[in-house]
């Protein structure tokens, strides 16, 4: 299992950089904790993600689907915003695979329990820094980008959301 991780990792390295810009004054949505653009720090950007597996590991973070909340703009599978009270996912760049996974479930398993969520959208690996995607930074490689509720179906005090090591797979 070692070596097929390492191989996974080897696989997928950065594209590239961008280089951050100073969002306009109250125009990047720090709610969930979310990250801000630093003016002239240097994010990578990545075109893939690790191989999909019957168990891949990720990184859960939370996200907010609704009109004004810290995902940005409208989800990319429909145009539209959506509730954080339905399970729903971004995937990173490579994950989301095009629109591949659009309204697909895939089952997440953390905290000793498992959840299925619907993807929805996005999270953005290749852009960021930018009005579209709220002046946060690209996202990383490996990112399942959840609403309030995937994480509240895995039982997660609202204290304890932001980061957490989960596996996936395609449900």
């Amino acid at each position: 299992m070692t070596l097929t991780l390492r191989a996974e990792a080897k696989s997928c390295k950065p594209s590239g950089k961008i280089k951050g810009k100073k969002p306009p004054k109250d125009q990047c949505n720090q709610g969930n904790d979310s990250d801000c653009c630093e003016e002239g720090k240097y994010y990578d950007i990545y075109k893939c993600s690790p191989t999909v597996s019957a168990r891949t590991k990720a990184v859960l973070t939370i996200n907010g689907f609704e009109k004004g909340e810290d995902g940005g703009s409208e989800a990319e599978c429909d145009g539209k915003y959506h509730s954080d009270d339905i399970p729903i996912v971004a995937l990173s760049t490579g994950w989301f695979n095009k629109m591949q996974r659009c309204f697909k479930n895939i089952t997440i398993y953390g905290n000793g329990k498992s959840v299925n969520a619907m993807v929805i959208d996005e999270c953005d690996s290749t852009m960021g820094c930018d009005k579209d995607h709220d002046y946060q930074p690209p996202c990383d490689n490996n990112i399942v980008d959840a609403s309030r509720a995937v994480w509240e179906a895995l039982g997660v005090p609202k204290k304890d959301r932001g980061l957490m090591d989960i596996h996936w797979t395609d449900a």
